[in-house]
């Protein structure tokens, strides 16, 4: 089954956020947009119909000057409208006004006096106003005297005073000035607030086995996110206790067995010499041999020696000069080739050589007693161990390397020795597997980094 898709807490905190941004612009926008709409104090909406009619019923007097007169449609629209107001300046700078006009726009008709027809843009409909002066809609309208700059309040309300509004050229920037500051600041925030959990990751990451004792940092992390750091510090300290009680225990056995085996070696060998004492001294001479191998592996997990640069021709000779009186006894030859000499790798000698000798103490045992053994090292730090037996099967090539695994019950190795080789290996960085040898025996091939 598919697992399910982790859902990424700095996305939804991000959307979230922006989201209430933006439902926060909209909500202060329409409530702007309703302030005007109702007449709120301080605010002047015109409806275009209202200012047509208005221009139109504009005349002038025996004196010439411009004066207001009651048309059928001027009246009704007073009558529809009680609180009708409006304040006008025609292309000259003629000034009239009509109704009771607020005291927050008495002083407008200088201002008004002030704005040239000509600075108020031509709109998309057929009515033009865009200029804003203070929180009043200047429309220009044109009428039987011409063309007059009119603010006032009154008529029908439509829809396009909030397109007017949102597209006006001192609203639009700010809009966009706040949104883009938005949209880019949440993520960044969120992104920076993050920084101690990312870091915190990374740190989890490089633990392992040889990092005992190590803990994660909590010095700079958010309130809410210390009780999981000290909750996984603690897991942490309780699986160090847990692997020294484990690794005590291990030694203390390993040792404990040293001795009696030594007791027990050194009794049978006062015995007559027969096919019993043969069969009990190799008996005791494995359990001398689990108790090592043990112990090394808990040494391996411990105070690791340095690696320095070493010759593996040479190491590798020696070796073949230590295993050879037992290959030989067993029934097979001994082939050790170099490619050249030196070929230098940064290695532990004690450690690896005994993972070599495990590998040939492996295909002594299971090489079938016939055959050469074949040790070669090439000048890429790659070590060749191939025998002529009948080969390890390859869906097994792995599950030789776990401790006391066995392809066969009756074996009487240990089955620890190739674990410890492959924890040396891995110990020097390098990499071992097992393929098939050109006789179709088993060939374990150590490949070693760089010097």
């Amino acid at each position: 089954m598919k697992p399910a898709k982790r859902k990424s807490l700095k996305r939804r905190l991000t959307i979230q956020l922006l989201l209430f941004q933006i439902g926060s612009l909209f909500i202060v926008s329409a409530g702007f947009v309703a302030y005007l709409s109702t007449g709120g104090g301080g605010s002047a909406l015109l409806s275009p119909q209202a200012a047509q009619i208005t221009a139109n019923a504009l005349v002038r007097d025996k004196n010439g000057r411009l004066a207001l007169k009651e048309t059928s449609e001027f009246v009704e629209l007073r009558s529809n409208t009680p609180d009708f107001w409006f304040v006008a300046v025609s292309e000259t700078g003629e000034i009239v006004q009509g109704g009771q006009v607020p005291e927050a726009f008495s002083n407008m008709d200088q201002q008004l006096s002030d704005i040239k027809l000509s600075d108020i843009r031509e709109a998309a409909l057929s009515y033009s106003y865009l200029a804003v002066v203070r929180i009043a809609v200047v429309r220009r309208v044109s009428g039987p005297l011409g063309e007059f700059a009119m603010i006032g309040k009154g008529g029908p309300f439509s829809m396009t005073f909030p397109v007017l509004l949102f597209s006006n050229i001192l609203i639009m920037p700010i809009l966009f000035i706040m949104s883009l500051v938005t949209i880019v600041t949440i993520p960044w925030i969120i992104r920076r607030e993050f920084l101690a959990l990312s870091s915190i990751a990374r740190a989890a990451e490089t633990i392992d086995i040889d990092k005992r004792g190590y803990r994660l940092p909590d010095g700079d992390i958010p309130r809410e996110v210390q009780p999981l750091v000290h909750a996984v510090n603690g897991a942490l300290k309780r699986l160090d206790d847990g692997y020294e009680r484990h690794k005590r225990f291990i030694l203390d056995a390993a040792h404990e067995l040293r001795t009696p085996v030594a007791i027990l070696q050194t009794r049978v060998e006062t015995l007559l010499d027969g096919p019993s004492r043969n069969r009990i001294l190799a008996d005791a001479s494995r359990i001398a041999v689990l108790a090592e191998q043990l112990l090394d592996l808990q040494r391996l997990g411990g105070q690791k020696a340095p690696l320095i640069p070493l010759d593996l021709v040479s190491l590798c000779r020696s070796v073949v000069a230590d295993m050879a009186p037992l290959a030989i006894s067993q029934g097979y030859e001994l082939s050790f080739e170099p490619e050249e000499e030196p070929i230098l790798a940064l290695a532990d000698d004690a450690s690896l050589q005994r993972a070599l000798m495990n590998i040939v103490q492996n295909a002594i045992e299971h090489g079938g007693n016939r055959g050469t053994i074949t040790i070669k090292v090439a000048a890429n730090r790659v070590i060749d161990i191939c025998d002529e037996g009948s080969g390890i099967p390859e869906e097994d090539r792995e599950l030789v390397f776990d401790a006391f695994h066995r392809l066969r019950p009756q074996d009487r190795g240990t089955g620890l020795g190739l674990n410890l080789v492959q924890e040396i290996i891995r110990y020097h960085g390098g990499e071992i597997n097992i393929s098939d040898s050109s006789t179709g025996g088993a060939c374990f091939r150590i490949s070693l980094p760089y010097c």
